[in-house]
């Protein structure tokens, strides 16, 4: 076999500068004046680096679009309390609340929450708040009035009065735990604070880890559960990912140095992903836009990237070095054969990444543009500003000759190394054969697994962070202390104005509340309906016999006037049923949420709609809807804009078919692989595919590329698959090792999010390799026959 190169070697002196593209001639005929404008850019965006800033918002959580979110922004100002709220359980160090040393210290804390900014203080509530009341029977009726009593003073007779009045508060197993021995000070969250800004939930965060650690001091045991923690917690662990990060480019600069053995090079393939970062992180706030929790990955993301295509271009250069050629017109030749390889793989990762943008969701379609902008950097510093500073700086010597010791040639059979030798056996009808049947056999096992894969959550507490972590110990005891946990779905039911109290209306929230209890998962529920009974009963001196709903309208009425106002609007044309569940998993929400719409379907009117959702399970619902029907759609349009590039790219549709197939398979079993590990789909894992899917056709378009280009030749598919192997599959399998080994190490991270992630990514990256070099060259073998190359090859002359 001999050598073809795509590029006829001449030296330096017969080059001519004024050949290749125009892209090509502007660029390295003034190599200087890009390199001085990219020294600018950097010295401004790294300044602009600097006022970054990592938050996060509950806003941004939230699929605006979707009804049942629509249905709680519609009527958020009446149901405050159901969003973004924290609940802070304060436990007795005496085994009791009824101590008054305890109880002067929950109300010291109970004042200190109420005076923090951004608190909504009319809703907020506590053992001390005056909006905590009993109701009790008595021999002239009903009577009530604060928790804790007006003349409290400490003293035992105090206590004892206190702790009649819990018992007839109906607090307990809400407010106050089901073993008397701690209580929860609620306080929901307003979307701003005091000045006006957005709530800072780093500093949130930090000024409720100082409370903690104060009352802590004093003999007090406090949990912590909400948003806002989980939130708080995520940004904590950021400087976990920033080391994660250093251990990514350390790995990376190893693994890159141990192929090239040459330091220049691999410090200028570094520099240059690693600058396209920092343009990234420059761009980002002149835009306007922060880093929250979800989107802190995306860095790693754009540096792993860069690596792998500034490494296809450090390798390109170096051959031709070592084929003879002076290190400018090595660049220029490099540049010239893999720049639209490079483009092309780009913008397939910034489609995979742009796709995220048709999720209603805040937080994923802000990932999107920091990735895409990241993306779209790398086309600057890796695809143009890196070739230019090897064509000034070059590589070694030694480095070179080594990179082309496996050169095609005669005696190649002699120096091919073995594992080019058994890859080649692929483009072989037998290999392709067994190749393509195990394939087939691994999609269908995939397939069968993946449809058992969940929409949403499928654990307790926040599956951000740890089981073991001490935000999920928090939820552990609540759940394990309180009837009613902190996973709260809200049911709102419309009526007429004025007319939220109407027997006909309450009746059928009482039936619903019914069917609701029986249902797996439920644990209690509370609603005007559930307050009629308790009242009627204890208006006829607490006999059960009157725990009944019964047609008086009259009574209903007087019994609404006071009830509280959290389970019907000032204007009574609004009533919340609540019902509170023993997690947010998704079988649990997803029953609930069939069984509403049921019975709403049966039981609107014109005048009466019972609608879904608000509270912190109501929305999590609404984002499991809003994630099951973006995960194909998102699928759907990844491949379909991975598949025109690479159409566009290769003008042949049987090498898409070629590309894309592989890429397929990987995504099928990432499905199964999560079914396996216990993963559902929700906000942190939806975006992996797409990010896998993008960054995976990397492989197959440099692969390809090189063996189309040996097939339009005239070389049999062998000889173009081993050039292609030499020049770029090498590099190929350099990469996908190294960026497996970079996040994988992330599963160590004690955000759990980002170990799913490292997991996920590195099942992809893996795969994707293996894809493109053994699927890729036995369906090559069917589709990219010989016969072909000629056609096309005839067809070329032809044009």
């Amino acid at each position: 076999m001999k050598h073809h190169s795509s590029t006829s070697a001449s030296p330096e002196d017969k080059f001519d500068p004024n050949t290749g593209s125009i892209i090509e001639r502007v660029l390295f005929n003034n190599r200087l004046i890009v390199i001085i404008v990219c020294a600018l850019l950097t010295a401004l965006l790294g300044w602009q680096a600097t006022k970054l800033t990592i938050n996060a918002s509950f806003e941004k959580t939230l699929p605006t679009h979707q009804a049942y979110i629509q249905n709680y922004l519609t009527y958020e100002k009446e149901l405050t309390g159901l969003g973004n709220a924290l609940r802070i359980a304060v436990v007795s160090p005496k085994g009791t609340i009824y101590d008054a040393e305890y109880l002067d210290l929950l109300r010291q804390l109970s004042d200190e929450v109420f005076l923090l900014s951004g608190v909504d203080r009319v809703q907020m509530k506590s053992l001390w708040t005056p909006s905590t009341r009993w109701i009790g029977v008595t021999e002239e009726g009903l009577d009530g009035g604060p928790v804790i009593p007006e003349d409290y003073d400490g003293s035992p007779a105090s206590l004892q009065k206190l702790k009649a009045n819990v018992a007839r508060s109906g607090q307990i197993g809400q407010l106050i735990a089901a073993d008397e021995e701690s209580t929860i000070i609620y306080m929901p969250l307003l979307s701003e604070d005091a000045t006006g800004e957005a709530l800072d939930y780093a500093k949130y965060s930090e000024a409720l880890e100082g409370l903690r650690t104060k009352y802590q001091e004093q003999g007090l045991e406090i949990h912590i559960t909400g948003f806002t923690k989980v939130m708080g917690d995520l940004i904590e662990g950021v400087q976990a990912v920033l080391w994660f990060f250093a251990l990514a480019v350390v790995i990376a600069t190893i693994m890159v140095f141990w192929y090239t053995r040459c330091v220049r090079s691999t410090f200028l393939v570094v520099f240059a992903s690693i600058l396209a970062v920092v343009w990234q992180l420059g761009i980002l706030p002149t835009l306007g836009y922060v880093l929250d929790p979800y989107s802190i990955l995306v860095p790693f993301l754009v540096f792993a990237i860069g690596m792998s295509h500034g490494a296809q271009k450090m390798n390109g250069i170096m051959q031709d070095v070592g084929r003879g050629f002076n290190k400018l017109v090595a660049a220029r030749f490099t540049f010239r054969r893999l720049f639209m390889a490079g483009l092309t793989a780009l913008l397939a990762d910034a489609v995979g990444f742009a796709v995220l943008l048709v999720i209603d969701i805040k937080v994923i379609q802000e990932l999107a543009i920091a990735a895409s902008i990241g993306v779209a950097v790398l086309i600057f510093t890796n695809l143009i500003l890196l070739p230019i500073m090897l064509s000034y700086v070059g590589v070694g010597k030694k480095a070179a000759q080594r990179s082309v010791v496996n050169d095609i040639n005669e005696d190649s059979a002699k120096k091919m190394p073995a594992l080019w030798v058994f890859l080649d056996k692929f483009t072989q009808r037998k290999w392709a054969i067994g190749a393509l049947i195990g394939g087939f056999l691994l999609t269908v096992g995939a397939f069968a697994l993946s449809t058992q894969l969940k929409i949403g959550d499928l654990d307790q507490g926040a599956p951000e962070l740890r089981q073991d972590s001490r935000y999920n110990q928090d939820v552990a005891f609540m759940n394990q202390h309180y009837g009613a946990s902190s996973d709260v779905m809200a049911i709102m039911v419309k009526t007429p104005d004025g007319q939220c109290s109407q027997y006909d209306t309450l009746n059928k929230i009482d039936a619903l509340e019914w069917q609701l209890r029986q249902l797996p998962g439920v644990e209690s529920t509370n609603s005007l309906s559930l307050l009629t009974r308790r009242v009627l009963s204890g208006l006829n001196e607490g006999n059960p016999k009157w725990y009944e709903f019964l047609p008086n309208q009259s009574m209903l009425n007087y019994i609404t006037a006071g009830a509280p106002r959290g389970l019907y609007n000032s204007s009574c044309n609004l009533l919340t049923v609540y019902v509170y569940l023993q997690d947010h998993k998704a079988d649990t929400l997803s029953n609930i949420v069939n069984h509403v719409e049921a019975f709403a379907k049966d039981n609107n009117t014109d005048d009466v709609q019972f609608l879904l959702a608000a509270g912190s399970a109501g929305i999590q619902a609404a984002t499991n809807i809003s994630v099951k029907a973006a995960w194909y759609q998102m699928l759907f349009l990844v491949y379909g804009a991975v598949a025109l590039l690479s159409l566009i790219t290769f003008r042949s549709f049987k090498a898409v078919v070629v590309a894309i197939l592989p890429l397929m398979l990987t995504s099928i079993m990432v499905e199964a692989l999560m079914v396996q590990l216990g993963m559902g789909v929700k906000v942190a894992t939806l975006p992996v595919i797409a990010l896998g899917v993008g960054i995976g056709i990397d492989y197959a378009l440099y692969i390809l590329s090189i063996t189309l280009v040996g097939l339009r030749n005239g070389n049999s598919l062998s000889e173009s698959y081993l050039r292609a192997l030499n020049f770029t599959g090498k590099v190929v399998m350099l990469t996908g090792v190294t960026l497996a080994v970079g996040v994988i190490t992330w599963v160590a991270s004690p955000i759990k999010f980002q170990a799913d992630m490292g997991l996920l990514l590195a099942f992809m990256f893996i795969w994707n390799m293996l894809g493109a070099l053994i699927l890729l060259p036995a369906l090559a073998h069917f589709l990219l026959k010989p016969k072909y190359a000629n056609d096309q090859k005839s067809q070329d002359i032809s044009e």
